[in-house]
């Protein structure tokens, strides 16, 4: 044979060779490595059903479960077994289009293959669930699959339980070793959020027989590969339900929040976030419709101001300055410090007095005088034996640092903001005061403003230490886990803080004396409960915004910390309301009804009463917010009146637009509530909105 022919033969053995290597290549990795299509093949002879288990229920102090479990059902599909599917009648039944239909099954397909089940439709009504069961004969590929949900009981304490949702492909990324699948639920707020793992539980699987047509025939082997979901633990909670829902009730058409603690414990009593919403607003097959009217509701009802947001504390602050002067040395309970209506330690007679007189402290905490605690505060900081300002502060913001201000608590929910108690370094920095750093410059932080923040379930805990002479406990929503804390996650609140050690009782003492006399004579004094000894501290708050590019005085913040009762103290209490004007006009009484609800679980007297029922009514949001709230009504107004417009035109075939009447926009007071009739038995991972999210508001700036 001639060398030419001997070649080509040799290029076609190779080439032969070669194919059939690669098709035993394929052979081999089908029948042995590839997953694909022996999950086909097994979805042929199989169904594999997920048993979602119970997720832990949620009980208060009493015992009340205040978030639990109720039935519902998703619509699952494995794509590649409904090519059969009437897809017509579905989407009629589901009030779809076809259109979203394909766009579903297209991404149902590229986040979790054609192979696997996934959900199609999730939290079924029971309307929907009943129409469905019916009909699922015409959908091949497709099955109802049994799930809990979770279901509000006293429709209060959003901020606090959290709401759960669907995981998506970032977070099974993020979460790839913990046994997330497509389809599972995840806490992504509150309590939910943060005991994830012990409330999640255990899925189960069952295992079923189908035949040729995809018909269920029985279980797979009776049963014997079958694996039992298993609920998660219920949380035993310190929250008070009736008192939550009180406080929620007396911030209504209100900014701000609420925290009460019990001293003794660190346990938080309520915690009360302003404007909320009904968590069960966030179940249910509406949810994500749900969430985003929330989320772009201008009061934010989606951020925790309990914990999220920073404020500058006003004069409750001065209880802290008048300790760490006091233990100082730079003042005494009885010295007497003159007040013509300003300070005149600066020269720049600044910060202004309310009440012109002579003080010592008691009565300066009574009537709360900044020229008395603006001395205190500049002789700490003017103290030669320490060597500089700078040491000075130093030792001051010990005292501050020891009461839990400027960082962070280590409350049990997700987002907490650690506050700002300013350091020398931060006033050394050449933007801000350099060389030229005094005690003048930041004689503002006396009095709580300036550069000093807070949340406010640190002022709370502020009063905590107070009412207990200086130790508190970190302040927490959860005491114990059903079956014993597993993953060692209440090991932080079971340990005892004390203040610095040096501070006396006598201390102490001076401070609550002057507390009492602020709510029997002083500032407070219409927020009195008669027959109960409650020390408290008034806050008021300058605060400015940008408005048409001009920065403008705004309503002042009102503050208001509490313990009651002085002889043995079972509640600590902070209340603020943005823009209500001073801590005595609306927070110190909001605070005084709480407290008497906990201490006698009512409110009695007629006065009492009228008071309960002025605040249940009164409406005090900011007026920058009421604007931002008309013109997000009169947008949306527009848009449904332009909408019905095209309709009419569309369906009538006119050319001219006919006169349609707009009616002006109703004020709305309340976050939207959720439709019955839509829900079944009834939201900065990360906090919900992000740390800016859409400010109307500048930051907050002080004054006395």
């Amino acid at each position: 044979m001639p060398v030419f022919n001997q070649n080509r033969s040799r290029v076609v053995q190779i080439v032969f060779a070669c194919v059939i290597l690669v098709i035993i290549g394929q052979l081999v990795n089908l029948q042995l490595f590839s997953a694909k299509y022996k999950l086909a093949a097994d979805n042929n002879a199989f169904y594999r059903k997920v048993v979602y288990p119970d997720r832990g229920i949620i009980f208060d102090r009493k015992k009340k479960a205040i978030l639990e479990n109720a039935v519902s059902y998703d619509l699952i599909v494995i794509p590649a077994d409904a090519k059969g599917t009437d897809t017509l009648a579905l989407c009629n039944l589901l009030d779809i289009d076809t259109a979203t239909y394909r766009k579903r099954m297209r991404e149902i397909i590229f986040k979790n293959t054609s192979v696997k089940p996934s959900v199609f439709e999730a939290l079924l009504t029971p309307e929907m669930y009943a129409k469905l069961n019916e009909n699922m004969y015409k959908f091949p590929g497709f099955a109802l699959n049994e799930r809990s949900v979770r279901s509000y009981p006293y429709n209060a304490g959003a901020a606090v339980l959290g709401y759960i949702a669907e995981v998506d492909t970032g977070f099974l990324r993020r979460h790839k070793e913990e046994g997330y699948e497509m389809g599972d639920y995840v806490g992504r707020t509150g309590l939910e959020n943060t005991y994830e793992k012990v409330l999640m539980g255990q899925r189960g699987i069952k295992r079923y027989i189908r035949d040729n047509r995809g018909r269920i025939q029985g279980s797979w082997e009776n049963g014997a590969y079958d694996t039992t979901a298993i609920a998660g633990k219920n949380l035993y909670s310190s929250i008070d339900v009736e008192l939550q829902k009180l406080g929620e009730t007396l911030m209504t058409n209100k900014v701000g929040s609420i925290v009460a603690i019990d001293p003794k414990t660190g346990g938080i009593l309520c915690m009360v976030s302003a404007p909320t919403y009904n968590p069960n607003y966030l179940t249910g097959n509406q949810r994500r419709k749900h969430f985003s009217e929330l989320f772009l509701d201008p009061r934010l009802p989606l951020l925790n101001r309990t914990i999220a947001t920073t404020y500058s504390p006003g004069s409750t602050f001065k209880t802290v300055v008048g300790i760490a002067g006091l233990t100082e040395g730079v003042i005494n309970e009885r010295e007497m410090i003159s007040c013509p209506g300003y300070f005149t330690g600066c020269g720049t007679g600044k910060p202004k007095c309310l009440d012109k007189g002579v003080f010592n402290f008691k009565e300066a905490v009574a009537h709360s005088d900044n020229t008395y605690f603006s001395t205190v505060y500049k002789r700490i900081l003017d103290q030669r034996r320490y060597g500089s300002i700078d040491s000075s502060l130093t030792v001051f913001n010990k005292y501050a640092y020891s009461f839990g201000l400027g960082r962070r608590l280590g409350i049990d929910l997700p987002s907490e903001k650690k506050g700002n108690i300013p350091t020398p370094q931060f006033y050394r920095n050449p933007k801000m005061y350099g060389a030229y750093f005094q005690s003048c410059n930041i004689i503002s932080n006396a009095i709580g403003q300036g550069e000093v923040s807070t949340t406010l379930a640190q002022l709370a805990n502020v009063m905590a230490i107070i009412a207990n002479r200086g130790w508190y406990y970190v302040p927490h929503l959860i005491d114990s886990i059903e079956g014993g804390d597993e993953f060692n996650m209440l090991q932080a609140y079971k340990t005892k803080h004390h203040t610095a050690n040096h501070i006396s009782d006598s201390v102490f003492e001076a401070v609550q004396d002057g507390m009492q006399a602020v709510v029997e004579y002083g500032t407070a004094v219409r927020s009195r409960i008669p027959g109960i000894n409650m020390c408290g501290k008034t806050g008021t708050v300058e605060n400015y915004a940008k408005v048409n590019g001009k920065v403008e005085k705004q309503i002042d913040h009102s503050f208001f910390g509490a313990f009651a009762p002085r002889e043995n103290p079972k509640i600590a209490i902070a209340v603020i309301c943005e823009n209500a004007g001073q801590g005595a006009w609306a927070a110190a009484p909001i605070a005084s009804l709480l407290v008497e609800k906990y201490l006698r679980d009512s409110i009695s007297g007629t006065e009492r009463k009228a008071m309960l029922e002025e605040f249940t009514k009164k409406n005090l949001i900011p007026a920058l917010m009421r604007k931002a709230i008309a013109a997000r009504d009169s947008s949306r107004q527009a848009k449904e009146s332009e909408a019905a417009k095209k309709a009419m035109r569309d369906t009538s075939n006119i050319e001219e637009e006919p006169d349609i009447d707009t009616p002006p926009p109703a004020p709305v007071n309340n976050p939207p509530k959720p439709n019955k009739d839509k829900q079944q038995h009834r939201i900065t991972t990360q906090a919900i909105l992000p740390d800016d999210p859409r400010k109307f508001l500048s930051k907050r700036t002080a004054s006395a």
